[in-house]
């Protein structure tokens, strides 16, 4: 990998982090979770070996599948409370499904 594509992989993994540790909206933290999901695959399937594409299409996948989630369990909660903010979270449903996919996301136990 040529030395600007790494270092624009690594902005934007930080940029990524920024947007989802300083966001108040659902959106704008999925909005970052993406950016980071999306950045780092370029650093995964670097070394261009069949099993590093394969481990960057298998992370693409559950990335993906947690981000639904994500979307789903705001979506719920706003349905329930009329807000979309992150610190307005009280419904137990929304709840479990944000455990849920922040779990997948960080890869604990369970989900790795």
């Amino acid at each position: 990998m040529n030395p600007q594509a790494k270092l624009i992989s690594i902005s934007a993994l930080l940029l990524g982090t920024t947007i989802t540790i300083s966001s108040s909206h659902w959106m704008m933290a999925w909005t970052g979770l993406e950016i980071n999901t999306l950045a780092i695959l370029p650093l995964i399937s670097n070394p261009h070996h069949p099993r590093a594409i394969e481990a960057a299409t298998k992370y693409f996948l559950v990335q993906a599948a947690a981000s639904t989630l994500l979307l789903f369990s705001s979506t719920t909660n706003a349905l329930f409370t009329g807000q979309w903010d992150i610190t307005q979270l009280t419904h137990p449903t929304s709840c479990l499904l944000l455990t849920t996919t922040i779990s997948i996301k960080m890869g604990l136990v369970p989900f790795h």
